[in-house]
């Protein structure tokens, strides 16, 4: 399994993850949020994306990053969102600007 070997708070609005395959990943608070997993944002049960792209602003931020045992990260976003809880397995799959 490819697992973060170092996860970098680039700024208020971005982070980059380094890989154990040797990619890194740099990943911005919008696209986060609007990608969040969490049962507000994605119907449990059909897994229809509940929340509207253009509802969350492109200058969003993170208020502060959370790190969830072994396997996941959980963003405080500047809307008041913090709920998700983003496995690095569900983060690694995401679409991602490899540097």
């Amino acid at each position: 399994m490819i697992e973060p070997l170092q996860i970098i708070e680039d700024s208020d609005s971005s982070i980059s993850i380094k890989w154990s395959d040797g990619t890194e990943t740099n990943y911005t608070a919008p696209q986060l949020r609007r990608s969040c997993p969490c049962a507000s944002c994605v119907n449990e049960w059909t897994g229809e994306k509940m929340l509207r792209d253009e509802s969350v602003a492109d200058d969003l931020k993170f208020d502060h990053i959370s790190i969830v045992g072994r396997y996941a990260l959980n963003f405080h976003f500047t809307d008041g969102h913090d709920t998700g809880i983003f496995s690095f397995l569900f983060l690694r799959g995401l679409p991602a600007k490899a540097l």
